[in-house]
């Protein structure tokens, strides 16, 4: 019993050790390779699609659609963070059974009240990350529409590409890091389980993000 804590806030270290380390190769990879990653590509397709909207004129109604559908992604996403956060409050206590019967060795022998509510603090925590990153994601949509707009009808308005751009590509970068919290919960959830699920999850998750952020 006493070696099942330390065991556990192990996993966690090398968890978000193993996530450092990716993030770091990736950050290193896209510096010599500015081609290799997916996020710098959706950058300069959203700053060729502002260029479109603003020098075409004629665009404006399928700016607004394209934002709407982007701002309408993101208040689902952050309406589901919601719901993920109550319904992780709502279900800790079904949890802790449900880990009990799949695994009854191991899972039980690390649920200290100490360690359960880090879990589940942490658990909610990540799901209130994303609800932030969704919803700052629509603030910078909506701003974005107004800027855009005006660079296609006014362009004496005082809008710059460039802020236009940078508005844009703002929001979907909040998009991204609400997405990627979603992404970190699946090892959480799986920590309840015990400690080598957490690291078999972020080594299935770190293969995963892998494909994904590479560029097509």
């Amino acid at each position: 019993m006493q070696f099942s804590l330390p065991i556990d806030l192990l996993a966690f270290a090398a968890s978000s050790a193993l996530i450092l380390l990716y993030y770091l190769f990736l950050s290193w990879r896209t510096r010599r390779d500015p081609d290799f990653s997916v996020h710098r590509f959706n950058r300069k397709v959203r700053e060729a699609w502002v260029e479109m909207v603003a020098k075409s004129g004629k665009m404006d109604i399928l700016a607004v659609q394209t934002l709407r559908n982007s701002v309408m992604a993101a208040n689902f996403m952050a309406s589901t963070s919601v719901l993920l956060i109550i319904g992780s409050l709502n279900l800790s206590d079904k949890i802790e059974k449900w880990a009990y019967a799949w695994h009854p060795g191991s899972a039980v022998e690390s649920m200290t009240g100490e360690l359960w509510l880090i879990k589940l603090g942490l658990l909610v925590l990540d799901f209130f990350i994303a609800f932030y990153c969704f919803t700052m994601a629509i603030r910078f949509f909506n701003h974005a529409g107004y800027m855009i707009n005006l660079l296609a009808g006014s362009p004496e308005a005082g809008v710059s590409y460039a802020q236009a751009c940078a508005y844009l590509n703002r929001a979907g970068a909040y998009y991204t890091y609400g997405t990627r919290s979603f992404f970190l919960s699946l090892p959480l959830i799986l920590w309840f389980f015990g400690p080598y699920a957490l690291v078999l999850a972020t080594l299935i998750l770190i293969a995963a993000l892998y494909k994904l952020d590479r560029a097509p």
